[in-house]
């Protein structure tokens, strides 16, 4: 046997760690456990529990954080220096907007609203409602130059905006 081969063997045989003696020669040294408790998480880890990317978490999170570094050159992240960061970056969540009625608000003068419902309560139809707007230069909500009848049929069902008013002939050709 080489002189080299027996130095590793001599070396390795140092670095044994022998295990603890015991009375009972038939111990047994291991241990089921309930619960492990986390010490550390790896780049990847923290990158996945906090929803980020790996650069992200060296960027942002390893440069102001307290890390361990491996003898193997593996940076951990020990859990109380992660929440310690989460806690110091954490910001309350905004309060949720009041929901608002969709498309854009009415903006029809009261007495173009209450014409059309008279022509309507008059039996014009939506079209010839629509016509006589046009010609008489009334301008539509958003200032269109021409009225349609489903723009006329629109006002209609809407009502003058105050919940609980509609036009009663059109609830009553939709309940037909």
């Amino acid at each position: 046997m080489s002189g080299r081969r027996k130095r590793r063997r001599e070396r390795a045989r140092r670095h044994q760690i022998a295990p603890p003696r015991c009375a009972s020669p038939h111990a047994v040294w291991l241990r089921e456990a309930n619960a492990v408790e986390r010490l550390a998480y790896s780049r990847r880890q923290a990158a996945e529990a906090l929803g980020v990317s790996i650069s992200t978490v060296d960027r942002r999170v390893v440069a102001s954080i307290d890390t361990v570094k491996t003898p193997w050159g593996q940076r951990l992240i020990p859990v109380d220096e992660l929440k310690r960061f989460l806690r110091e970056y954490l910001e309350p969540a905004r309060p949720a907007a009041a929901p608002r009625p969709a498309g854009r608000p009415p903006s029809l003068p009261q007495h173009v609203v209450d014409r059309i419902r008279l022509e309507n309560a008059g039996g014009q139809t939506l079209g010839e409602i629509a016509r006589g707007l046009t010609a008489d230069g009334v301008p539509t909500a958003h200032r269109g130059r021409r009225w349609w009848p489903s723009t006329v049929r629109a006002v209609l069902l809407r009502g003058s905006g105050r919940p609980g008013e509609h036009n009663g002939r059109l609830e009553e050709a939709a309940e037909t």
